[in-house]
């Protein structure tokens, strides 16, 4: 089993390694900075169990975005005003020695979650994500998110998307 928490001073960070050395400098310099100076949250996927605990096997950060409703697709564009509100998923990588077994899955549907809190809570028209080359971008799109029309590597995931895969509609 595993667990998702908000990183914090407990967790291992420096062992750590994703392949991509800017996403483990993220983790292991800038994530508790940013979550002190309010920038940013970023939460770890951890095992379930005492004994590897605080092991780090993948994680995610969010912040909050705000955009111009014409870099949307005209579809999404034309219902909203001009400035925009969302959520970005910042980053998010799985351990090398875990690649390949769900746990990107695991960690993305987690980010939902995390996005439907806050839009629940103070609005927010969507999930969105810089892919960091067309292989990544692939991935998310896999998961429903469309590319942006002024940025192909710039993909978005619309609440109403999200809120169907949780099983969930809109609560009013």
């Amino acid at each position: 089993m595993h667990k998702i928490e908000l990183l914090s001073k407990q967790h291992d960070r420096e062992q750590f390694d994703c392949g991509s050395e800017p996403l483990n400098l993220f983790l292991r310099q800038t994530a508790r900075q940013h979550a002190d100076r309010g920038i940013s949250r970023t939460f770890v996927l951890l095992h379930d169990g005492k004994d590897l605990q605080m092991q780090i096997l993948g994680y995610f950060s969010l912040n909050l975005c705000q955009l111009k409703a014409e870099s949307l697709t005209p579809k999404e564009a034309k219902k909203l005003p001009r400035n925009v509100a969302g959520v970005r998923l910042g980053r998010l990588a799985v351990s090398m020695n875990h690649q390949g077994k769900g746990l990107g899955r695991i960690l993305l549907v987690a980010a939902m979650e995390k996005f439907l809190e806050i839009h629940n809570a103070a609005g927010g028209i969507g999930l969105f994500v810089d892919a960091k080359d067309p292989s990544a971008k692939r991935y998310y799109e896999q998961f429903g998110f469309v590319p942006m029309p002024s940025n192909e590597l710039e993909l978005f995931l619309p609440v109403k998307t999200i809120q169907e895969a949780m099983g969930m509609t809109e609560k009013r």
